[in-house]
């Protein structure tokens, strides 16, 4: 701990902000906050009792390591009381998920899980997958781990209970069976092939299944299959078959039947090398729905009861606990965490280290899994790192880079270009810091004069010695495009974090390209200071754009560098480039469907959503409207005589 005006060390200044706080802090239960003096979130925690917690943070001699440094980064600290320690719990949840600070442990990996939804609000109900908040009216079930797993089990719910899964239009429209009739996979109502009750009946049958009751779904179809065969209606009976197997395939495949285990979630933590891979295995209704692997961030010297406390907290935060949660060790603070489930589910929530039967058995099996995901993460740790270290000597670094960015571009003629970036770092892709740049052509210039009147940047300067000309992007002037999205990239950069605190910007920039991207890079960086600052290489495809003969291009190199077709360091940059170009391309294909889907009306001032209703339900599409003269757009209702001039006018400029 570096030593402060007076002689007093970080530590000691850190102990005596917080002792400042002491005088004014009661013995209620709450949330309390540490933060930097950047205003940099460093901790979020709760108590029983707020006055007592906090004065363990005063004594810093008796606090281990991790604690130590947090105090010594403390520069003010925030306090909210709270009815209960319950309550402070979810509080504290709910602000770790938002605010992310470094020294708890974060959930990173928060994406919503999918649901498969039987619909409440139609005479023939449309099964259907749904992600996100459970506000539209019918039956919910899930979660599933995947999309696929969503997928697959709607897949097989559609051969054994022929539900549709067409849109309210496409059923209201239909004047004969589709194929998914043709393929047995929906009892076509759309045409009244079957009856509201009996399709209401094989609804239930379905949520029936999907509750857990399986068993009396299957003794009822084989019932009614046994009874047409008996009556010699020998196609009813082969239907009946056929749904059977259907069932029978979904059970088999989920592993429906483990003993003890109705609607849970079963989670499993293991650590190593200061890392912790979490397993959570999905069970509704006696159903596997799925896995997912969680690496939750936190500090090494964490107890693993801590980390598993931690995670439970934040994984609940904004999703309903199932009625049980089984667990392979113990929890910090059980009890206090199963009462802040059960508030938030409006239920009783069991959290529970299960010692025998099939629940214990499935939490073996979660921590089977758990073991071989943090091996294989070890595994790709390691072998990351010595290809950053390949990388490394090979760009003329001092050390591995933590973070490398990698730039292409992907347009058609230069028509809804866009600039993409992705970022790699030592444990692997961190897809969150992606980012896509749709091109503006005269940005640049535009930036460029802010910023240099802002004193931000130089002058612009004329291009390198050799090089293409880099101004506006105009048809596929790649190049151009390079030098917008390097320019718009950086000037954000030092505008927003200026002192390189934040772990932002890159050890190294590669991009996809020869050396006119690499000059039309260095153009944009030496506009902004910041040519001998920001390393810089680029890979250029080989002769015949084959795979193995690439040409890596260093700034100041005469020559490219050519390295072994079987090189691990070139497997790795082709990687990185493939993961640009195909989030270029997807980024590209985005923009182009979203361009091709916009009505022209949209464009028109004063023609908002009302109005363009009106006039497509009266000339039927946007090109009418385009052909209609001023009297016949007057005659639709809400468009007057100066509105019909202004639209008539945005279609025909000249008259």
């Amino acid at each position: 701990m570096g030593e402060e005006s007076g002689g007093m060390t970080r530590l000691q200044t850190g102990a005596e902000v917080i002792r400042g706080y002491l005088g004014h802090l009661g013995n209620d239960a709450g949330v309390y906050r540490m933060i930097s003096a950047e205003g940099e979130p460093l901790y979020v925690g709760k108590a029983h009792n707020l006055k007592k917690r906090v004065t363990t943070y005063s004594r810093p001699d008796r606090l281990p390591i991790r604690l130590q440094r947090m105090v010594a980064e403390t520069a003010t600290m925030e306090f909210v009381t709270c009815a209960s320690e319950v309550e402070a719990l979810l509080l504290e949840n709910n602000l770790i998920k938002r605010l992310m600070p470094r020294y708890n442990v974060l959930l990173r990996d928060d994406k919503t899980f999918p649901d498969i939804l039987i619909r409440g609000d139609q005479d023939y109900p449309q099964i259907v997958k749904h992600r996100g908040a459970r506000d539209r009216k019918g039956d919910f079930f899930g979660p599933f781990a995947s999309a696929g797993a969503v997928n697959r089990t709607l897949n097989v719910l559609q051969r054994a209970f022929l539900l549709r899964n067409c849109t309210g239009g496409v059923f209201r429209n239909r004047s004969r069976p589709c194929l998914q009739y043709q393929i047995k996979r929906c009892s076509a109502p759309c045409v009244g092939y079957i009856s509201q009750e009996d399709y209401a009946a094989t609804v239930d049958q379905a949520k029936a299944f999907l509750s857990g009751r399986s068993q009396e779904v299957k003794d009822s179809l084989a019932t009614a299959m046994q009874a047409a065969s008996d009556a010699l209606d020998f196609e009813r009976a082969a239907a009946l078959r056929d749904r059977l197997r259907a069932m029978a395939h979904v059970q088999s495949s989920q592993d429906i039947n483990i003993e003890g285990i109705g609607d849970a979630d079963v989670v499993a933590l293991e650590q190593r090398g200061g890392q912790s891979c979490i397993q959570v295995f999905f069970y509704r209704g006696g159903r596997n729905n799925g896995n997912r692997a969680y690496f939750p961030s936190h500090d090494k010297q964490l107890e693993p009861s801590e980390v598993l406390s931690g995670f439970l907290g934040q994984f609940y935060e904004n999703r309903p606990p199932p009625k049980d949660v089984l667990v392979n060790q113990t929890p910090a603070e059980l009890d206090l965490l199963a009462e802040a489930l059960s508030v938030k589910a409006g239920r009783k929530v069991t959290l529970a280290v299960p010692q025998r039967g099939g629940r214990r058995k499935a939490v073996d099996h979660a921590a089977d899994n758990a073991r071989d995901a943090l091996e294989r993460r070890l595994a790709e740790t390691s072998s990351q790192r010595r290809l950053l270290t390949g990388l490394a000597d090979l760009a003329g670094l001092d050390a591995p880079p933590e973070r490398v960015e990698v730039y292409d571009n992907s347009h058609i003629q230069g028509r809804q270009a866009v600039g993409a970036m992705i970022v790699a770092g030592g444990d692997g892709f961190m897809k969150s810091a992606y980012r896509k740049f749709n091109i503006r052509g005269d940005a640049v210039e535009k930036e460029a004069a802010d910023a240099a009147a802002a004193g931000l940047a130089e002058a612009p300067v004329p291009p390198l010695e050799g090089a293409p000309s880099a101004s506006a992007p105009s048809g596929g002037d790649d190049y151009a495009m390079t030098r917008e999205v390097i320019y718009r990239r950086f000037a954000r950069a030092m505008k927003e974090d200026p002192e390189r605190t934040e772990g932002q910007w890159p050890d190294l920039v590669i991009l996809d390209g020869g050396r006119g991207q690499m000059t039309a890079a260095m153009e944009a960086l030496t506009e902004l200071g910041l040519q001998d600052e920001v390393p810089v290489m680029s890979v250029a495809k080989g002769p015949e754009r084959e795979a193995g003969r690439e040409r890596i291009i260093l700034p100041g190199a005469e020559q490219p560098v050519l390295l072994p077709p079987r090189d691990p360091v070139l497997y790795f940059i082709q990687r990185l480039r493939d993961e640009a170009h195909r989030f270029a391309i997807g980024s590209h294909r985005k923009r182009r469907a979203k361009d091709q889907a916009r009505n022209p009306l949209d464009e028109i001032p004063g023609i908002g959503a009302k109005r363009k209703k009106a006039l497509l339900l009266y000339f039927g599409s946007a090109k009418a409207v385009s052909r209609a003269s001023v009297a016949d757009l007057e005659k639709v209702e809400g468009i007057s005589n100066a509105v019909a001039r202004k639209i008539h006018g945005f279609f025909h400029p000249n008259g």
